[in-house]
């Protein structure tokens, strides 16, 4: 497995975040971001797809604030998203518990997502490539429904994961002229 893991308050983390997903991103690429509107620790996902949709964001995007893919619709959402787009590349998009010293990174892997696994859901595994966002502790009994995430800490690391697709996207696209 290759990852890379930079804490969201470092300088032009989403640069060397890109750096490293830029070999993963082509024009066969979707994004399947995962979570819930209602529990703010499992809004990253759809946050970052709304923003992306927002941009203008030219690969297709699943899961938004608007439309969100969460456990109870993730394994019908990923077999509508699966016959649609039978051999995209997928990097899906998550929330994630882990050590208090963790909270606040991003780590990107060549792996797909787990979803529901730091709470105790078994799901379907998405994607080829993942970006989780660390934004509560594992040792919180509480998980997601624990109102100590601060909605501030998750649109700061929503904007720098969708501040690293776009610019993994032009790094991936620097010789055309498709940003001129």
């Amino acid at each position: 497995m290759k990852k890379i893991k930079v804490h969201f308050k470092k300088e032009l983390a989403y640069v060397q975040l890109a750096q490293f997903l830029k070999d993963y991103i082509d024009d066969n690429t979707i994004i399947i971001c995962i979570g819930t509107d209602r529990c703010i620790g499992d809004s990253l996902g759809p946050i970052v797809g709304s923003m992306l949709i927002n941009k203008f964001f030219p690969l297709t995007v699943y899961g938004t604030i608007k439309t969100p893919i969460h456990a109870l619709n993730l394994e019908n959402q990923l077999k509508l998203i699966k016959e649609k787009h039978p051999n995209n590349n997928i990097i899906a998009i998550d929330a994630c518990l882990g050590d208090d010293s963790s909270i606040g990174d991003i780590q990107i892997r060549n792996q797909p997502i787990s979803p529901g696994k730091g709470v105790g859901k078994t799901l379907p595994d998405v994607g080829n490539i993942s970006i989780i966002g660390i934004v509560d502790s594992c040792d919180n009994t509480e998980f997601f429904t624990n109102r100590s995430t601060r909605l501030d800490l998750i649109i700061d690391m929503s904007s720098v994961i969708v501040n690293t697709i776009l610019y993994a996207y032009c790094l991936n696209h620097k010789d055309n002229d498709l940003f001129l």
